[in-house]
């Protein structure tokens, strides 16, 4: 191939990165336009991540100086404070079908990452895993659900190509509306919610500031074995409760607490993907949110974004009660399918329960990594 050239995405190249997307999948209808003003805080300054991260962005660019490629430098202070390690990370990633571009975008992010002092990386990041993350490796015939990545089949071969391995594997699984539930997990289900020190409850969205706190407390305990886990600041719930509280519903947000203390919680909302995806422009206003009122009610799909309980409480029928009823609620409002995920592949006591209740493999995801 011609000359390449790898650059800091500044000034208007920043807009070449962001937009590269578009002539990537341009004919691809399975793509999902990403809106840009969920993408930009990354790389204005706006997003409380850039608090304890940073983000390096750069393009590649052929020989008529046109943008062939994109890929960004992270570092997570957070990340290498709780593992107490020295990793740095990739993240959104994109390149036309050609390995010497790949191979050029990750030389410069390896190089990025050893001035500042990281041993290893591990990527795609977006720029965490609080955020979208990963590869889609295995389930390319179908749009993505909602905040799940998605990427041309290619794409593996290229950061192979690039000397990466595999580090982990998530997945996610779909059940549909009509499967039948284990009468087993019903009893469960309702044994628990029987138990006087238990209660589990939609939640309050007209006291988001408290629910938020209990909601940050559960997740930075349930999770905090997990691999990959970063914890999250009061900053970042703040701001993705802010997005998240235009699509909500409330009825399969669930929030137990026992006595009265939060014990877990289950986030499931609708897949605004589902009409997000009319939206080609990437920007609602002026026309995008006109198409995106008219494709609403095209959205038959939720995705249960996350479902914890603290290590305290479990064995005790919570998760019972998050599946029960996150699948009638769901079927009640007239959702026909539900995507639950992402799961580690290795997490295989909730794999085998979504398998036990009618779930079925959906798609998988991979995350690379290499030794500097």
């Amino acid at each position: 191939m011609a000359k390449i050239e790898v650059v800091a995405a500044e000034g208007k190249l920043l807009k070449s990165f962001l937009r590269l997307p578009w002539k990537i999948y341009e004919k691809d209808e399975n793509w999902v336009p990403p809106l840009l003003v969920t993408v930009k805080p990354f790389f204005s300054g706006h997003h409380p991540f850039l608090e304890h991260g940073e983000i390096i962005p750069f393009v590649a660019l052929n020989e008529r100086g046109i943008c062939i490629g994109r890929v960004a430098a992270i570092v997570n202070q957070n990340h290498n404070r709780f593992h107490d390690d020295k990793t740095g990370f990739f993240g959104f990633f994109e390149c036309v079908e050609n390995e010497e571009v790949a191979g050029a975008l990750f030389a410069q992010v390896l190089a990025v990452l050893k001035k500042r002092g990281c041993n290893s990386i591990v990527g795609p990041m977006n720029p965490s895993t609080n955020e979208d993350c990963a590869l889609l490796v295995d389930g390319f015939d179908s749009p993505p659900t909602f905040m799940m990545t998605y990427n041309p089949p290619y794409y593996p071969r290229l950061i192979e190509s690039a000397g990466f391995q595999k580090e982990k594997d998530i997945v996610s699984y779909i059940i549909y509306d009509t499967a039948q539930l284990p009468a087993k997990l019903f009893k469960v289900a309702e044994l628990a919610k029987k138990k006087s020190e238990l209660t589990i409850r939609p939640v309050r969205l007209k006291k988001l500031d408290d629910e938020l706190f209990k909601i940050k407390e559960i997740y930075n305990s349930a999770w905090e074995k997990n691999w990959g886990f970063v914890p999250m600041t009061e900053a970042e719930i703040d701001f993705m409760a802010r997005d998240l509280k235009k699509i909500l519903r409330p009825e399969l947000v669930l929030i137990a607490e026992n006595q009265g203390q939060p014990a877990g919680f289950s986030l499931t909302v609708p897949d605004v993907y589902q009409a997000l995806i009319y939206v080609r422009s990437g920007r609602l206003f002026p026309f995008g949110f006109i198409n995106f009122l008219l494709n609403q009610k095209k959205i038959k799909r939720v995705r249960t974004m996350a479902m914890g309980v603290k290590q305290q409480f479990r064995v005790r029928g919570i998760d019972a009660v998050f599946y029960a009823e996150t699948f009638q609620r769901g079927k009640e409002l007239g959702y026909k399918e539900g995507e639950m995920g992402w799961i580690l592949e290795d997490n295989l006591i909730m794999r085998q329960t979504i398998e036990s209740i009618g779930g079925k493999l959906f798609k998988t995801y991979r995350f690379y990594s290499k030794h500097l």
